[in-house]
């Protein structure tokens, strides 16, 4: 592996700032951020990533790599929480098995956030139109894991799915919502909006992304005391599931013949496992499932795991198989 990669991601400041926050909760410090804080920061990032997005759409021609990409997040944000039900399903319960395939089916806005920096920091760059990739891979899973269930685990057989309710929360919350308006904003306002808000959407954004960071670092921590009650196997499986998530986004990337930073995005996004959106919309609808379980799976190992060796790792193979 490419160790210079290696360490450009670890010494990339919101990557230690990942590591401060998690030092908050080893060492006891009384640092903290407010949840209303914690909120904005969420908000800011999905709006700076959806509008830069629109933006480079404005100068991009649509092409067929494209569409074959789009594609390609909508195969893998349907069949991801579909396979990954039956590995969890071996050993654990019917609802949180449902929930952690709705985890790992949808994504980590935050993991892809943080993979554009580590991009950046190697003189590489992505196109716009994969943050609308992201954007409908944000939402399938969440329906297909209530779907799933719904269809073996109610012990009322004659309760059905509350198909607006659910589609409303999929579809229209807040992350959703932010990042896919942000985007057609972007798209409307061409480079006179652009101008316009760039020393909020790009000069601004990797201060704020590391304070973001510092505060997922701290919840991760926080986490962490949760890890012995999943258990040897749902470590395994997860470690597999990331591991068969990344290799399918590979070879997808190979037969589209994606450039090398759409290519490094479109694979965090298959790695990556949600815990924002999926643990919200998971609490109403599948109620059964205990939020512990799929909340630190996806913060306190899926998530550090991507930052910390997955997005240098895959840009190292990706690299090498985009450059063959």
């Amino acid at each position: 592996m490419d160790i210079q990669s290696v360490l450009n991601n670890l010494l990339n400041p919101p990557v230690l700032f990942f590591f401060l926050g998690m030092g908050v909760v080893f060492f006891k410090s009384d640092l903290k951020l407010t949840d209303g804080v914690s909120k904005f920061l969420s908000l800011y990032l999905l709006f700076a990533i959806g509008f830069k997005g629109g933006h480079e759409l404005f100068h991009s021609p649509f092409e067929q790599e494209h569409l074959l990409t789009l594609i390609s997040c909508m195969f893998m944000a349907l069949f991801v929480p579909i396979y990954s039900y039956f590995i969890f399903r071996y050993k654990m319960d019917h609802h949180n098995s449902a929930a952690l395939a709705g985890s790992f089916g949808s994504i980590s806005a935050v993991t892809f956030v943080t993979a554009g920096a580590f991009l950046h920091s190697v003189g590489y760059e992505y196109q716009g139109f994969i943050v609308a990739g992201m954007a409908l891979m944000e939402s399938p899973a969440i329906v297909i894991a209530v779907i799933i269930d719904r269809l073996g685990g109610r012990s009322n057989k004659a309760e059905k799915i509350q198909w607006k309710h659910l589609l409303h929360e999929a579809f229209f919350s807040s992350s959703v919502y932010i990042l896919i308006g942000s985007l057609i904003v972007g798209y409307l306002s061409g480079e006179t909006g652009w101008n316009t808000t760039k020393p909020f959407t790009e000069d601004i954004f990797k201060g704020l992304l590391t304070f973001f960071l510092l505060d997922k670092g701290i919840d991760a921590a926080k986490q962490m005391k949760d890890l012995k009650k999943t258990g040897i196997f749902l470590v395994i499986s997860t470690l597999a599931i990331m591991l068969i998530n990344a290799t399918l986004g590979i070879v997808l990337v190979k037969i589209i013949q994606m450039p090398l930073g759409d290519a490094l995005m479109f694979v965090v996004l298959c790695a990556s496992a949600s815990y924002i959106a999926v643990p919200a919309a998971m609490k109403d609808s599948i109620p059964e499932a205990n939020p512990s379980i799929y909340l630190t799976v996806a913060l306190s190992v899926v998530f550090p795991i991507n930052i910390i060796v997955g997005i240098p790792t895959y840009f190292y193979i990706l690299k090498a198989i985009v450059n063959s």
